[in-house]
């Protein structure tokens, strides 16, 4: 098949694809004019290649596990898992960074609404005092 029904078939873009063959993620034959073709075999590993995208990998780190798909063994399966729990402690470490920012966060949005509340209440004050309301004694003009 040709580039352009791989794309539809695993609803992943051309220009994907072409990025995944650059990465050494996906290969391709080609034709006599230079065409991409694919086999159906394709289709599962760009959908492989996905999954490993949406679990938070980058290319460099997909090419090092594929060797797990592309040549099943005791040692590459030990591999993979040993650098996907790499890969796991790395999404780890940045969660629990993400978690201190928010609660700094926090942290500035309470001080910004307390200031906030204490503008419109001291607001509130200085209005009422000017109004004239809350004096004990009438004013009287003298002539």
């Amino acid at each position: 098949m040709r580039i352009g029904e791989l794309a539809a078939r695993t609803d992943v873009s051309v220009r994907s694809l072409r990025y995944y063959e650059e990465q050494g993620l996906l290969t391709s034959s080609r034709s006599a004019s230079g065409q991409r073709h694919y086999t159906d075999a394709e289709v599962e590993r760009v959908r492989f290649i996905q999954r490993l995208y949406a679990a938070g990998l980058s290319s460099r780190t997909i090419a090092e596990l594929l060797p797990c798909v592309d040549a099943p063994s005791e040692a590459n399966s030990d591999a993979a898992l040993e650098r996907m729990a790499q890969e796991r402690n790395r999404l780890s470490e940045h969660i629990d960074e993400l978690v201190r920012t928010r609660a700094a966060l926090d942290r500035v949005m309470a001080t910004a609404r307390a200031h906030r509340e204490s503008e419109a209440l001291a607001h509130s004050v200085r209005a009422h005092r000017g109004s004239g309301e809350g004096t004990s004694a009438p004013r009287v003009l003298e002539s």
